[in-house]
């Protein structure tokens, strides 16, 4: 695969996280500038951010945990060799499943389906680990 096929999900997974911190901004901006929370009250800690906010503040957070484990393994992957259409495939579905998380999160905070969409996306990204450290660790040794 090229290496633009393979970091396009990464890309589309950075402009995620760049969209949701907009939003985020955006809302926090909305509450301080309508009066609705002052700034003593959010100065020492999140707990008093509307829900609305909230969302927006904890699906941007959660695109710095789960998705690391992705940002290591692009790299190992283009590095070894070992990123093939199978894997740039899963990328997207993992990109697809934490668009549909972040979406849930911002929108009707259903848990369920948020739910859902989280474990979809950790189910595939186990799978390109699992696929990836197979094939290293069964791959010939070379000279």
């Amino acid at each position: 695969m090229t290496v633009q096929a393979v970091l396009a999900p990464v890309f589309a997974l950075v402009f995620l996280s760049f969209a949701l911190l907009i939003l985020m901004g955006r809302r926090r901006f909305a509450e301080v500038g309508s009066g609705r929370v002052g700034i003593g009250e959010i100065a020492l800690g999140e707990r008093n951010w509307p829900a609305k906010v909230q969302a927006a503040s904890n699906a941007f957070s959660n695109q710095f945990e789960i998705p690391v484990l992705f940002y290591a393994l692009v790299p190992l992957a283009l590095i070894t060799r070992k990123a093939d259409l199978l894997f740039v495939v899963l990328a997207w579905v993992f990109v697809a499943t934490r668009v549909v998380h972040a979406g849930v999160f911002v929108t009707s905070n259903h848990v369920p389906t948020r739910f859902r969409a989280y474990m979809a996306g950790v189910l595939v990204l186990g799978v390109m680990w699992i696929v990836f450290a197979v094939r290293i660790l069964l791959a010939p040794v070379g000279p």
